[in-house]
């Protein structure tokens, strides 16, 4: 049976020392980028394969819900700057083991370990690689240990996708580039933890702040390394948020996933390129790769949703978040979108119940704010509708405007010209152009300012 999809099981770290597991885990996700290289290969993302750190599921059980042909398991046991890996590729259905290998040496050929790991599975398996991919994997050097740690922290900290871990993995990839100027990956992780500060999710910085430095940081990742396809996905976010330049976005895109086809945030974040392009029969399916590539990702589970919900497939959104929700019934973007969908649906007590449930377990949220006072606004409660929206106007000026939020309060209690100030407002302040896709401001798609605001961001929807 011909192998063509894995999983990287998260590495058991052999240390017995808790604190260092952002090593196994940074060890897990280096070998997942390297693996994912290859192009014949399809090998399941991060955020799926942690889901399994510290279970007792059988290989053949975490296959089939994977759907993986073979898993790749292993361990790391760190001792100072001295470093051994074990890892063993095993057939999932038949449990048996293919290869296995133990390396160990200076946590400065680290790298090189995981290149070597990537290269004998690719041989067992007999994929041939292109020039290209043979290319990447055998062009490693070694690496400073002080600037890898911090490397391998700040990922660790990025993964968690909160605003306190995007404020340390920051941080940390400063420190990575202090000790190693020249480190490609660490710009490519501070491009995307900027990247991520400056989005509505998380406002940990203020979009003006945000989107220039991770562009500069991806720029430089990519001048220092033009193969990482990882930063020129950053940078397209980047171009297609705050610039608004479309056009070279999509090349990034392009580049990006060609360099790294099974970089999931890669298809993710190019579906939102191309709902923008009004595109959505490709955005959906966009999304539906990632999703196949990180099945087990309340983020990009939520993401199809809310990619449904822009396409005005409001049966399947619901139906997405629903599956979502079986995933993680505490993560509040589902709740949100599903909330979002019950108001096209025009089932409003069930939309406030699922909007109020996004604001428990996201109380920051300005826009899970708006979306409820939207639903009260076209299901006749105005007056609470009235409520937040004075709340989103008065609150302290923090890292994101509400401008956006606000203008879609007014689009519900019908008050247009009012949105349209409010919007023109978001316009000045370089606002995430994505919000009006949403279809909350249909009812503004016929009016003549709104479609001059969409021709000056370059967007006709």
């Amino acid at each position: 049976m011909p192998i063509r999809s894995l999983a990287v099981l998260p590495l058991e770290n052999l240390s017995g020392d808790a604190s260092q597991d952002y090593f196994s885990d940074g060890m897990t996700d280096e070998l997942i980028t390297e693996l994912g290289q290859i192009s014949d290969l399809r090998v399941i993302s991060r955020t799926s394969a942690m889901t399994y750190k510290g279970t007792h599921r059988t290989l053949p059980q975490i296959a089939q819900e994977l759907n993986v042909d073979a898993v790749v398991e292993g361990a790391v046991l760190r001792s100072g700057n001295q470093v051994r890996i074990t890892a063993q590729l095993i057939m999932a259905v038949a449990d048996k083991q293919l290869w296995a290998k133990s390396y160990e040496g200076d946590l400065r050929d680290t790298l090189t370990f995981q290149s070597q790991v990537a290269r004998a599975i690719a041989e067992e398996i007999r994929i041939e690689l292109t020039p290209h991919e043979q290319a990447v994997l055998n062009n490693v050097n070694r690496v400073n240990p002080e600037a890898y740690e911090a490397y391998l922290k700040g990922r660790y900290f990025w993964n968690k996708r909160t605003a306190d871990g995007l404020s340390k993995a920051i941080d940390y990839f400063n420190q990575a580039i202090e000790r190693k100027p020249d480190y490609a990956q660490a710009f490519a992780g501070l491009a995307d933890s900027y990247a991520l500060a400056g989005d509505w999710k998380y406002g940990l910085l203020a979009p003006r702040e945000a989107y220039p430095k991770a562009k500069a940081a991806a720029t430089k990742a990519i001048a220092l390394d033009g193969t990482l396809g990882e930063a020129h996905i950053s940078l397209a976010f980047c171009l297609d948020n705050f610039d608004w330049d479309w056009e070279s976005a999509g090349r990034e895109f392009t580049r990006g996933i060609k360099l790294n086809p099974d970089y999931a945030i890669g298809y993710e974040w190019h579906g939102w390129h191309l709902a923008a392009l009004g595109r959505h029969v490709e955005a959906v399916a966009e999304v539906e790769k990632a999703a196949s590539l990180d099945p087990l990702s309340p983020s990009i589970g939520a993401d199809l949703a809310e990619e449904l919900l822009v396409a005005h497939r409001f049966d399947e959104a619901i139906k997405q978040s629903r599956k979502t929700m079986i995933l993680d019934s505490f993560f509040a973007p589902a709740h949100y979108v599903l909330g979002q969908a019950f108001v096209q649906k025009h089932s409003y007590k069930e939309a406030t119940a699922e909007l109020q449930r996004a604001i428990e377990l996201s109380p920051g949220s300005t826009a899970f704010k708006a979306n409820l006072a939207y639903a009260y606004a076209v299901s006749g409660m105005r007056d609470e509708a009235a409520k937040i929206l004075n709340d989103l106007k008065n609150r302290s000026p923090q890292a994101f405007s509400n401008a956006p939020e606000i203008a879609m309060v007014y689009v519900g209690l019908d008050e247009k010209d009012q949105a349209m100030a409010w919007l023109e407002k978001a316009y000045a302040e370089r606002f995430s152009p994505w919000v009006l896709m949403r279809p909350c401001f249909n009812p503004m798609r016929s009016d003549p300012r709104f479609q001059d605001l969409l021709r000056r961001i370059g967007l006709i929807l």
